[in-house]
């Protein structure tokens, strides 16, 4: 855990999975609210990708996306086991009735709640999105969102994102949820 006994904040007594759209924002709020915590920072994509040493969109055009599903339950089984951390997830992954019971059982999920307008405005420059490469991308991510909202809705926890936040700002409010209604996951130091 580095440096913990020397830092002043909250400390983090189980996982914080972030979980939501594309373009929510998990990943730079992951690392920026584990840097303020001082704990490991993880990406199931990453993880992912670093393991089939290849990128998700080149796995989900080879192998597909069921075969990707299962290797990202994979993935979040063993980050979840290792030490306390942030863990950004994929946007699919919160969809998986397996995966929200594992969260539930080893960790927290927290749902970076996103507006449509918002994820459109972050994703639809980034070629990197294989759910994206349609058609219609604008059409597709609506659809998207209007079949998973609902789904993230189920998080344990929820923070609203908004376009002017800052990083620091937005994992701010992270650690702010998580302290007023989850103790069992951070908590002041005495």
């Amino acid at each position: 855990m580095g440096d913990l006994g020397t830092r002043e904040g909250p400390i983090l007594l189980k996982t914080v999975v972030l979980v939501g759209m594309m373009g929510a924002g998990k990943t730079a709020v992951g690392r920026t609210l584990a840097a303020q915590l001082g704990v490991p920072f993880r990406d199931s994509d990453a993880e992912i990708e670093q393991a089939a040493d290849r990128s998700i969109a080149e796995i989900f055009a080879r192998d597909g996306e069921p075969f990707f599903r299962r290797k990202e339950s994979q993935v979040i089984a063993r980050l979840l086991e290792g030490e306390p951390s942030i863990l950004s997830t994929g946007g699919g992954a919160f969809l998986s009735a397996e995966n929200r019971a594992m969260i539930s059982a080893h960790g927290v999920s927290v749902w970076l709640d996103a507006g449509l307008d918002l994820l459109w405005a972050r994703v639809r420059h980034k070629q990197t999105r294989p759910l994206l490469r349609t058609a219609d991308p604008r059409a597709s991510l609506a659809a998207l969102y209007r079949d998973r909202v609902p789904v993230y809705a189920l998080a344990d926890v929820t923070v609203k994102s908004e376009q002017n936040l800052s990083l620091d700002k937005m994992a701010a409010r992270v650690t702010r949820a998580l302290l007023a209604h989850r103790p069992d996951v951070l908590k002041e130091r005495a």
